[in-house]
């Protein structure tokens, strides 16, 4: 049973899903203005292992993460660049996009973005006017945050505490404010800035309500899971819950869950571009091997901080490499393995141990520091079992395709001569996938990759089939 770290009540909770087998997850996504750094991926990482790992227990999966394409670092980077603010988010959409894939980040089921919600967000800024939660002002359109009761309860600050931070606040966007704590849903529009019309005039959304309303429109009014870095869970996420749930009158999500930084340095600061302290991914995975960076990522548990340095990075670099050894060593025995041996029985038991044990893991809160180690545990298993004089087809097939499994959910594929079912499975899925997303390059990538292993795709109206070339 899977247990998840609920940042709204600090305590571990057994999962329960609103709708059975069945996963509701929203991930704030990035604001498009520039590539990411290797602290932006950590979140696309982290939520992208624990959705495999749901998947590997039998869940199926609505995974939303939105682009950002409307946002005062984008109108700026368009200035700057001399060209128009959907311009740069398409240009940083498809970035983000290659520098996924690269790190073997799935696609989400729906990626929507905020310019396609506008009328969305409108109709859900009136409702909250209507019912009292909002006010205009110029043109500007703000949140009573004191109308609503649960203010704080995610960031565990009390109103109080929270009035004395907004208080120090200076400048005009203040003094039309009600109360310092208000925050915008709807921006006025300002001269040379890309705006959209509204019953208030002019204007573009906040940050805020654009989730509020993407979350909703895409998953419905509750939803199961809400992710993000921990650098969101103030103010983002606790005004997220205060307009959402004053709409529905309903929970907004049922369990909130926060990545840690990733920092770097000599005094572990947090990486970010507004420091200048950051690695982009473009640059790095022109470096390294990009299953290195998603290896030393994934395998920390999602909320501990991952500290960045040569040397941590050197260390995945061989430790992935020993993994690729044990399962290339015990790939080779394929060809001379027998049907079968007397000792099968025992050896398939000792690898449901260690599977029993790799679950216990990674249901503790999607423990990947834990799980890694039980993978370790395996990798020395198919070493000591391909030094063997005689070795079973049978328990060969079942031991590479369990440390395939375990791998893939830290996003880590490592492709043989020939590659297992599953393996190809897995593959095509994300290829339909990346199709279903209108991202036929990397749909164009995994048909090629296919192809060179020696397997064919044949398109049906009943879903792709593969077949083996002769």
């Amino acid at each position: 049973m899977i247990q998840i770290y609920n940042t709204l009540t600090r305590e571990k909770e057994l999962f329960k899903p609103i709708e059975d087998g069945k996963v509701r997850m929203y991930v704030c996504g990035p604001t498009v203005y520039n590539y990411i750094h290797i602290g932006n991926a950590r979140s696309s990482i982290a939520f992208d292992t624990v959705r495999r790992y749901f998947e590997y227990r039998g869940y199926e999966v609505n995974y939303v993460s939105n682009f950002t394409d409307v946002d005062d670092k984008i109108i700026r980077a368009a200035k700057e660049l001399g060209i128009t603010a959907p311009e740069v988010a398409e240009r940083f959409i498809h970035a983000f996009e290659e520098d996924t894939n690269a790190l073997n980040v799935k696609p989400a089921t729906c990626h929507p973005r905020v310019m396609d919600h506008m009328e969305d967000i409108l109709a859900f800024i009136q409702v909250l006017i209507d019912k009292g939660y909002a006010y205009e002002a110029q043109g500007d359109i703000y949140y009573r945050t004191r109308k609503f009761a649960g203010y704080g309860k995610l960031s565990h600050q009390s109103i109080d505490e929270l009035e004395i931070g907004a208080s120090q606040r200076t400048g005009s966007e203040q003094e039309l404010k009600e109360d310092p704590l208000d925050f915008a849903l709807w921006k006025s529009a300002k001269a040379d800035e890309i705006s959209w019309e509204s019953p208030w005039g002019a204007g573009r959304p906040g940050w805020h309500i654009e989730c509020s309303v993407m979350a909703t429109k895409h998953l419905g009014d509750t939803i199961d899971i809400h992710g993000g870095g921990q650098d969101l869970e103030f103010p983002h996420h606790e005004n997220e819950i205060a307009q959402s749930e004053a709409k529905t009158e309903q929970p907004f999500a049922n369990y909130w869950m926060h990545n840690g930084y990733v920092t770097i340095g000599e005094d572990d600061q947090k990486m970010s571009k507004s420091l200048g302290n950051f690695v982009t991914v473009h640059e790095l995975t022109q470096q390294i091997d990009p299953q290195v960076l998603r290896f030393f990522m994934a395998t920390t548990q999602y909320r501990r901080p991952i500290r960045y340095n040569e040397t941590t990075l050197k260390e995945a670099e061989v430790n992935l490499q020993k993994l690729r050894n044990a399962y290339e060593n015990l790939s080779f025995r394929k060809a001379s393995a027998q049907a079968e041996l007397a000792e099968d029985e025992a050896k398939l038991t000792e690898l449901n141990t260690l599977e029993a044990r790799f679950t216990a893991e990674m249901d503790d809160d999607f423990n990947a520091a834990n799980g890694i180690t039980v993978v370790y545990e395996l990798a020395k298993w198919l070493n000591q079992y391909s030094e063997q004089a005689a070795v079973s087809a049978v328990v060969v097939a079942a031991a590479l395709e369990k440390f395939s499994q375990w791998l893939s959910i830290f996003g880590i594929f490592f492709l043989t001569e020939e590659l297992l079912d599953d393996e190809i499975d897995q593959l095509i899925e994300e290829r339909n996938q990346a199709r279903k997303d209108r991202n036929f390059a990397r749909s164009d990538e995994i048909r090629d990759l296919l192809k060179d292993k020696g397997i064919t795709l044949e398109d049906t109206a009943q879903g792709t089939r593969w077949r083996r070339s002769e």
